[in-house]
């Protein structure tokens, strides 16, 4: 085991830390399903794609972005 290179020692220490795991391998499917859930169905409702229903080109948008991210709009507080 000494002549192989750091990323197949990394791969078999990692590989045999998850083979004789018990609980740990409920607790990452739970960890699993809620990345799942934020990022693939909570994307769906919370995050629409703005500038592809906004915007045509790929200039439009970059002109979008780019003019929101250097003349930002102020707020008044009056």
């Amino acid at each position: 085991m000494k002549n192989r290179n750091i990323f197949t020692r990394i791969f078999f220490f990692y590989y045999t830390g998850f083979k004789s795991m018990t609980i740990g391998k409920k607790l990452w499917v739970i960890i699993l399903v809620k990345l799942f859930i934020m990022f693939a169905i909570l994307k769906i409702f919370f995050f629409p794609d703005f500038l592809n229903s906004k915007f045509n080109t790929e200039k439009e948008k970059g002109d979008y972005v780019i003019d929101q991210l250097t003349n930002p709009k102020t707020i008044n507080n009056d």
